[in-house]
Parts: C-alpha cells; sequence; structure tokens
C-alpha cells in the first residue's frame, strides 16, 4: 500500500444514554494510503456514518470517544482543540453528505456557499474565491456557472446539488474526501455520473477517499479496498476485487447472495434471517452470531479478532482458520 495518510487504531466510540455508555465502535483499526480509495459497506446501523463522523470530529453530543486513535499525516485528531480542528475540518479533510438538500444552506445562493470555503481555509480575497468557485463548477459538469452561481438550493435538481456539494468538498483540493452514501438518492445515469467523477477527480488531484455505501455494486466500481462492518465491528477487510469474489465472513457472503442479478430471475432472493441488533441489545460474543446459520457455541462467548485470512485479506469470525 502506498504511504499511509489515515490511521485508526483500536477505536472504541460509545453513545451515553441515561446513566450508562453503550459501545457502538469496536476494535476499529484500519488504514487509508495516499491517493487510495477505501469503501465502508453494511446494513444501516452497523456504524459506517459513524466512522465518518468520528474521522471528521463530528460526533453528536451523546457519542464520545472512550479509546483509541485517529491519526492524518501522523496528527493526532482525537486530541485536536476547537481551534486546531477548524484549520482541518474543510482544508484537509472534507466530506460529502448523504443528502445535499439538508447538508446546504437554504438560504445562501450555492455560489457563495462554495467560495465561503476558499475563504476560510486558502486565504483568498472574495473575488478570487469566487472565480475558484466558478471554476470548480464546472469542474464538476455543471452548466451556465455564472447563472447557477446566485441560484439557491431548492431551484436545483438532486443531481446537481450533489455536484454543488462535491465541488465545495473538493475546492481546497483535501487530502482526504469522505463520501457518505452520495449516491443513495440519485437516479441511475445520475448515480454513474457522480462516480466517474469522483473516480475523474480521485485521480486527478490525488485526493484519498474514504466512500460509504450499502451498494456492493458501487463499491466495486470505486473502490480500491473495501470493509464490511456489522453491529459496530469490522468483520472482514480485503481488496476489493478478492472480498467480492471470495467472502470469507458468513455476513459478507449473505450480502452477496442478496444481490439480484440475470442468472436469479424468477427466483427470490435470498435474504439474511434477523436484522441488525440495537445499540442497548448488544451481547456478547461474536456480533453476528444470532443471525449465522453456522454459528457454534464460541461464537456466542467470545468476540473473535481479526485474522488473516489471505495475504491481503483480514476476517473476523472463529470459523475461518488463520
Amino acid at each position: 500500500m502506498t504511504n499511509s495518510l489515515l490511521e485508526m487504531r483500536d477505536l472504541e466510540v460509545a453513545f451515553t444514554l441515561g446513566k450508562q455508555d453503550y459501545p457502538a465502535l469496536q476494535q476499529m483499526t484500519f488504514q487509508i494510503g495516499e491517493k487510495e480509495t477505501v469503501g465502508i459497506v453494511g446494513e444501516s446501523g452497523c456504524g459506517k456514518s459513524l466512522t465518518s463522523l468520528s474521522i471528521m470530529g463530528l460526533l453528536p453530543g451523546t457519542a464520545k470517544i472512550t479509546k483509541g486513535e485517529i491519526r492524518l499525516d501522523g496528527k493526532s485528531l482525537v486530541t485536536s482543540s476547537a481551534q486546531q480542528w477548524s484549520g482541518v475540518r474543510g482544508k484537509d479533510i472534507t466530506m460529502i453528505f448523504q443528502d445535499p438538500m439538508t447538508a446546504l444552506n437554504p438560504l445562501m445562493p450555492v455560489g457563495k456557499q462554495i467560495a465561503e470555503m476558499a475563504l476560510l481555509h486558502l486565504g483568498v480575497s472574495r473575488k478570487e474565491a469566487r472565480q475558484l468557485a466558478l471554476d470548480m463548477m464546472a469542474k464538476v459538469g455543471l452548466s451556465r456557472v455564472d447563472r447557477l452561481y446566485g441560484d439557491y438550493p431548492h431551484q436545483l435538481s438532486g443531481g446537481m446539488m450533489q455536484r454543488i456539494m462535491i465541488a465545495m468538498a473538493l475546492i481546497c483540493q483535501p487530502k482526504l474526501l469522505i463520501a457518505d452514501e452520495p449516491t443513495t438518492a440519485l437516479d441511475v445515469t445520475i448515480q454513474a455520473q457522480i462516480l466517474n467523477l469522483l473516480r475523474d477527480m480521485n485521480h486527478s488531484t490525488g485526493t484519498a477517499m474514504l466512500f460509504i455505501s450499502h451498494d456492493l455494486g458501487v463499491i466495486r466500481e470505486v473502490c480500491d479496498r473495501v470493509i464490511v462492518m456489522y453491529a459496530g465491528y469490522m468483520v472482514e477487510e480485503a481488496p476489493v476485487e478478492e472480498l467480492l469474489d471470495h467472502p470469507r465472513h458468513p455476513y459478507t457472503a449473505g450480502l452477496l447472495q442478496s444481490l439480484p442479478g440475470a442468472d436469479k430471475r424468477g427466483r427470490i432472493l435470498y435474504t439474511i434471517p434477523g436484522r441488525v441488533p440495537p445499540l442497548t441489545g448488544r451481547r456478547t460474543g461474536c456480533p453476528f452470531a444470532g443471525r449465522c446459520p453456522s454459528a457454534t457455541a464460541i461464537c456466542a462467548a467470545e468476540v473473535p479478532q481479526m485474522k488473516k485470512a489471505g495475504e491481503q485479506h483480514l476476517v473476523r469470525c472463529h470459523l475461518v482458520a488463520g
């Protein structure tokens, strides 16, 4: 792998509900190399978005990091002050949120929202910030940018708003871009355009990317490496083709079995029985034991550790030989 840009080491995050702490992320350890695109997949409630919010320093008030470390270029983010975060968030690390309609300011023209990022982090004049915003709007595939600069979010389509979000995220040429399900609400044609745009930006600017999605097809198309999460744990990690063609964890295998395909036409798709346990209902042992068809007594008693299942393949499962 290329030089490590982001390092997460044994990170744990808990929510305080009443007088009790409930672990939401546990034993999170991974790296993102320079210019690398890493995907995170899993069902809703598995901790994908919480991982991104931890990296961005945007955890909700009821959540806190209880253990572990996050480093960017070797510098700790966990111990950063609010002042230090203001120099990192939006400049070195940026994020495309799931829903651009709620992420954009409805009372400010979209062009000014992009220019504001340049004003805050690049130290340029208002005239220069406007020109940088116009240039970035054109780079992300928007047309008639002079007119569009003064439009408000409600005047734009979903695809256009998503491009505005991408322009905001990339105008400062960040080291790391976090894309949290950026194509979920878009139709197939616009989704393809956005994915091509993100790939092109990754290649042209060298920005590393953490791509969060529940869509394994999108992950295969965009990512170099993929992490599978379940109930707050990483359960599998491997190069994307290796993981999708040769899954080792029962959860990953179940996700792949549930995907539609031409060979499954007319057949009932497989579904993983049960659901992701809620934060207050998680028990000891393997987090997937209650839904795993192959679970044994040790699965219910002990949390398995991540182990090698190949040269670049890691899996958290008692049933896989290390």
